[in-house]
């Protein structure tokens, strides 16, 4: 019988044709409807969820205990939503979008010493579980927002540079993306806002010393306060989609490259 990791590595390399096929796509100019793709992401999503369920039995709770399992979990999360949001033919191409990131994810996730066997959280009950899910989910939920806003700006350039490419690609339009993006966002930052929400309750049962000097809870919050700040100006000031779909790219961007380094740093997060 096949370890989780074993079922894991299996839906990379799935992850991995997915990439690949994405690099006809877009040659392609996005002209034809990519369900293989969608097939794909479909047979790794589900070796993806079987991995995360043998690891979460073997464990009896949310397998988010290091590294390893948070990447995998975070990664679970974007491909569960795009399969739902898939099933809408226009946005079916997210799954090119979405694919080279999962692929890089899931190899980054394999180092060995990512999976280390460290003490359990001090927390107890199904709280962490819920704190912890609610939080991926909102990474999730703004990396969706990043693949859109790629999708965005391709189409974006497409119009300005291709326009003959522009009119027979079956991308949504560019104001359809920014809605979508603005919903991804609106979407991760109500889930990140609930899950710092049960952070107080988590840490006094922890018995936590100045919480607020630990760099993942400030991490956090500036994350919060990134996206709140990036919403906030694009709905009062209007700055346009393109300036809009470049900070949800490069918002993203930030919590991918510092993640991994602030819960390293933290105290409560790493014990």
């Amino acid at each position: 019988m096949l370890t989780d990791r074993e079922f894991f590595g299996l839906a990379v390399l799935l992850y991995g044709a997915s990439s690949t096929l994405s690099f006809f796509i877009w040659r392609r100019g996005f002209r034809q409807d990519s369900r293989w793709q969608y097939i794909l992401l479909a047979g790794a999503g589900l070796l993806h969820t079987v991995a995360m369920m043998k690891r979460g039995f073997s464990l009896e709770r949310c397998p988010v205990n290091n590294l390893y399992e948070a990447t995998i979990f975070s990664a679970w999360t974007i491909v569960a939503a795009y399969l739902v949001i898939g099933a809408w033919q226009r946005l079916r191409f997210l799954g090119a979008f979405v694919s080279p990131g999962l692929f890089a994810m899931g190899v980054f996730a394999l180092m060995p010493a990512l999976d280390v066997k460290g003490p359990r959280p001090d927390f107890s009950g199904g709280l962490v579980s819920l704190h912890v899910a609610l939080i991926l989910l909102a990474y999730g939920a703004f990396g969706l927002g990043s693949a859109a806003g790629v999708m965005y700006l391709t189409q974006e350039h497409d119009l300005k540079f291709h326009k003959l490419r522009a009119l027979v690609s079956a991308l949504p339009s560019i104001q359809g993306l920014e809605l979508v993006i603005g919903r991804f966002l609106v979407s991760g930052v109500v889930l990140l806002a609930a899950g710092l929400a049960l952070s107080p309750v988590l840490l006094k049962q922890a018995q936590a010393v100045n919480p607020l000097g630990d760099p993942k809870v400030l991490w956090s919050g500036f994350v919060l306060l990134l996206y709140v700040g990036l919403l906030g100006v694009h709905w009062r000031f209007s700055p346009g989609g393109r300036k809009f779909a470049w900070g949800a790219v490069g918002s993203f961007a930030f919590v991918l490259l510092t993640f991994w380094g602030f819960n390293l740093l933290s105290g409560i997060h790493n014990p």
